[in-house]
Parts: structure tokens; C-alpha cells; sequence
């Protein structure tokens, strides 16, 4: 009998090391890193009398996915967005066996693909977003978000993350048109920050530390 492919923290090494231009991580995000991308969909589940939608864009293994999972009321549903088909077969079977996916897989749609192409039929009270802007083209994160706040209800929230100190590591081992394209992509963030954003919060107990940042659509 073949060995048991890994899950978890193992799969996920596996994948960053395979893919490391879409993966982004080492490790999967903490439970502390989840509560705080998590934040604004609690918020909405404790004060709002009506369904809640919300969408994860990047979820890997699920570990966000788990933490979003256990908010969901009822009505709730939860879309997530996953392009990488080893991770999507890691959902899907987390759907199965994971108790607190399995208690909400009726309210959860698993969506192969990337998120500025997967067809999404509903508006979301909050977006998180797991993908690693700082490996991507400054076009692309523009567009990601972009498409984001369009799938927002007016006033819902967008979440995101990044890491402690990747600008000063990537200044001290990247080229230059690596070291241009990254503060590019600073740019981008820093420009809907100044639109649309709500703070950030530091995790420290992540691996590695991490800001989560807290936008909302107009």
C-alpha cells in the first residue's frame, strides 16, 4: 500500500517548496492569525439578523477556513476560492472528516480556481484573503482587489495579510527588478489602504509575524 500523502503542516511544506509562487508560506496560518482575518465576519454574525455570505480567497489547507466555518450560523454561507487542485482535494475531504467543516459543509461551496476567474453569484458581507500579493505583478494585485471590493456589499469588509519584514529581507537577497517589482506592489497596497482602509493588527504568534489589514468597501 502507497503511504498516506501528508496533511496539514507536512502538505503544506510540501506545497510551498512545489509552488512557491502561489503558496507564499511556510506554514500554514496560526489559530491567532485566523481569529484576526476572521474578526469582521464575527462581528457580522454577533450584530447582523440576516444571512451572512462571506468568501475566502487562498485557503490552502483551511485553517481560516476552519475558523470561518465555526462562525456560521445556519443561513450562512461560506465560498472559497482555491487554485491549487491539491489543496482543493484537501478541502474536500476536510469537508468529510474535519468536525467543524463537516457541522457546516451544507453552507460551504469549495471553488476550484483563481479568484479573478471563478464565476462568484453572490455579494459578501466580508472578503479574506489569504493570497501572497508580495510574489505577484503589481497588475495583478490591483486586479485582485479590485475584484474584491466589486463582490462587497457596500459597507463589507476585506481582510488580508503580510508578513513582518519581507521588504527588508527581499532588499537584501532579491535583484533589482525583483527589489522594484515588490515596492510596486507596496505601492498598490499602500494606495487602497489609503482608500479604503480601516487599520491593520499585528499577530505575533504566527510563523512568521504578520499584519492583518482591515479594508471596507464604500
Amino acid at each position: 500500500m502507497a503511504p498516506a500523502a501528508p496533511t496539514g503542516p507536512a502538505r503544506f511544506l510540501r506545497e510551498a517548496a512545489r509552488t512557491p509562487h502561489t503558496t507564499g508560506a511556510v506554514a500554514p496560518s496560526s489559530p491567532w492569525l485566523a481569529a484576526q482575518l476572521a474578526a469582521p465576519l464575527a462581528r457580522e454574525v454577533r450584530h447582523s439578523g440576516r444571512p451572512v455570505a462571506v468568501l475566502e480567497a487562498g485557503a490552502g489547507t483551511g485553517p481560516v477556513t476552519r475558523t470561518l466555518a465555526g462562525l456560521l450560523r445556519d443561513a450562512d454561507h461560506l465560498d472559497v476560492v482555491e487554485i491549487n487542485t491539491r489543496f482543493v482535494a484537501v478541502l474536500n475531504g476536510a469537508l468529510r472528516t474535519d468536525a467543524t467543516l463537516a457541522a457546516a459543509a451544507g453552507r460551504i461551496r469549495i471553488l476550484p480556481g483563481s479568484i479573478t476567474e471563478v464565476p462568484l453569484d453572490r455579494r459578501y458581507d466580508a472578503v479574506v484573503s489569504g493570497l501572497p500579493f508580495t510574489n505577484f505583478e503589481p497588475a495583478q494585485v490591483r486586479t485582485i482587489l479590485d475584484r474584491y471590493l466589486s463582490v462587497l456589499r457596500p459597507g463589507g469588509h476585506l481582510t488580508y495579510f503580510a508578513y513582518l519584514g519581507t521588504a527588508a529581507a527581499r532588499s537584501l537577497v532579491a535583484g533589482r527588478s525583483e527589489a522594484a517589482r515588490h515596492r510596486a506592489v507596496a505601492g498598490v497596497l499602500a494606495e487602497y489602504g489609503r482608500r479604503y482602509g480601516q487599520g491593520r493588527s499585528t499577530v505575533w504568534r504566527n510563523l512568521p509575524p504578520a499584519y492583518v489589514h482591515h479594508l471596507r468597501a464604500p
